[in-house]
């Protein structure tokens, strides 16, 4: 049975990495996917990872109807085995219905991934609905960390290091952007409701308000 499976996890855990992972044992297997994404960090028309892996992919945009793409695909005698969707949270919620049905009525696996919630902890709306109609959900294993160690759970958008939580839902980024870039930051929940990032934690420590505590000075009378 066809699956449409959604992996999903913060910024920084592999999800891109696994989705190249994917499309490379089974194209070594002879099947052929159809690979899209949309704003990867490396430009439009490109899925990449971290590691430095990068394919060509279909760039989607908001009018793209995935039934009717694959269909016309196949109808063009092209050959269409499976699906992999890149950064599927920047998806409108009717396309991961087309995907869905892509499964359904073509019978075709959909492997789609993404995070779940943007920098204020609110859902996507694309992830949303593929939580809503996944056959399947696959939490990433490779944990991302927030800086203070924990396992990261939220993902925080940034300006020159410090954290903003007021913006457009959809703003390209990385998390390694520098100086007062629109950056990105994965933190744990505790310090994503603080709004402490790793460069503000740090600015905290040396800050000169903190005074030194003399452990043997008498309180004054």
């Amino acid at each position: 049975m066809a699956e449409l499976v959604f992996f999903s996890g913060t910024m920084d855990c592999g999800k891109s990495t696994l989705a190249l992972q994917i499309e490379h044992n089974r194209s070594a297997r002879g099947l052929q996917g159809m690979i899209c994404t949309r704003d990867d960090r490396a430009g439009a028309g490109r899925l990449s990872s971290r590691l430095g892996l990068a394919v060509d992919a279909i760039e989607v945009a908001d009018d793209l109807d995935f039934y009717a793409y694959v269909v016309g695909r196949i109808s063009s005698g092209a050959r269409v085995d499976y699906v992999i969707a890149d950064e599927a949270q920047f998806l409108t919620p009717a396309q991961i219905e087309q995907l869905a049905r892509v499964v359904d009525d073509l019978e075709l696996d959909v492997f789609a991934f993404g995070i779940t919630t943007d920098f204020r902890s609110k859902l996507f709306p694309g992830s949303q609905r593929l939580v809503e109609l996944a056959d399947r959900i696959e939490v990433l294993q490779v944990e991302a960390l927030c800086w203070c160690g924990a396992r990261a759970t939220h993902n925080a958008r940034t300006v020159g290091g410090q954290m903003v939580v007021e913006g457009d839902q959809v703003v390209v980024g990385d998390v390694h952007a520098a100086g007062t870039e629109v950056g990105y930051e994965v933190l744990c929940r505790r310090h994503h409701r603080r709004r402490q990032t790793a460069a503000s934690a740090h600015a905290a420590a040396l800050s000169p308000d903190v005074l030194p505590v003399d452990a043997g000075s008498e309180p004054a009378a």
